[in-house]
């Protein structure tokens, strides 16, 4: 009986009682084909565009690899066809060859693999509607799929491009939560933002008062004179340069005056101020305005 060939790795088997005095050397060849099938890493020289990985009956052929190297100077995105189409293939893929590499085995599906990157495929030897699959995408973490593409993922870890999207409420924005990756709506960071760009504490009564910042967050301070006078002085305290404190009188009777570091700038209404603005211009005056509400 004549040999026949395993069906993915060509292996012979030799037919019983055949190769008397010479089947040792056959057998030694099967191992050097299972040696490669199981870990062997092979250099594959691509040119011009087109590459058929072949797999040969008997024969240590580049298709048996189970590693490839890509390299040579190909022109351009090569087309690598693995053959035979109904052999069962998985490659581990490096390439080195300055092009992209698509490999194709039949009518279905391709994978290209850029330049410069790696790729775990399979090839599912279906015959003429073969397909090549990329067993990377879609990988499962403790029960829950991946499905975020590349690109995605390339921007989580840094990546520079950026476009001009517009912002609407619901979009979501990832955020650190205490060591935990969460998507939460633009909508809500605002609320956060807005509440949190000034404080509102509460309104000041006394007839004497300083009001030193405890925090780089401005201040909307409201001021009751409805049961006295009242002199207020602005510290520059914790502010932000930039971040400001507005002081409102709240009431038209009595009066408000207000105080403020040493060479601050801007114009002083005495006793007639009912409202101002008071900027951090740099970390140690105020740049200030007054104005009349009453």
């Amino acid at each position: 009986m004549a040999s026949t060939y395993t069906a993915n790795s060509g292996i012979e088997k030799i037919g019983a009682g055949e190769q008397a005095g010479t089947w040792g050397t056959t057998t030694n060849n099967n191992l050097d084909i299972l040696d490669r099938a199981i870990n062997g890493v092979g250099a594959i020289t691509l040119s011009g565009t087109t590459h058929t990985l072949t797999t040969s009956d008997g024969t240590l052929s580049d298709g048996g690899y189970k590693v490839l190297v890509l390299g040579g100077s190909p022109s351009g995105t090569n087309t690598i066809t693995i053959s035979p189409n109904d052999q069962d293939k998985m490659y581990f893929v490096h390439n080195n060859s300055g092009q992209t590499a698509t490999f194709t085995q039949g009518s279905g599906a391709n994978i290209s693999v850029p330049t410069g990157s790696k790729a775990l495929i399979f090839a599912d030897g279906a015959g003429s509607g073969a397909a090549v699959i990329d067993l990377l995408d879609g990988l499962a973490f403790g029960g829950t799929k991946v499905t975020s593409t590349a690109t995605e993922l390339n921007l989580m870890d840094g990546g520079t491009s950026a476009g001009t999207t517009a912002v609407a409420a619901g979009d979501g924005i990832v955020t650190n939560d205490g060591g935990t990756m969460r998507q939460t709506t633009a909508a809500t960071f605002s609320t956060y933002f807005n509440a949190n760009l000034v404080t509102v504490p509460s309104a000041i009564t006394s007839s004497s008062a300083t009001l030193t910042p405890s925090s780089a967050q401005s201040i909307y301070q409201k001021v009751d004179t409805s049961s006295n006078n009242v002199a207020l002085t602005l510290a520059i305290g914790s502010l932000a340069i930039g971040q400001y404190i507005i002081v409102d009188k709240t009431s038209s009777s009595n009066t408000l005056t207000l105080s403020y570091p040493s060479n601050s700038q801007g114009v002083s209404l005495g006793n007639s101020a009912s409202f101002a603005i008071a900027i951090n211009q740099n970390g140690t005056i105020f740049t200030f305005v007054e104005s009349i509400k009453y």
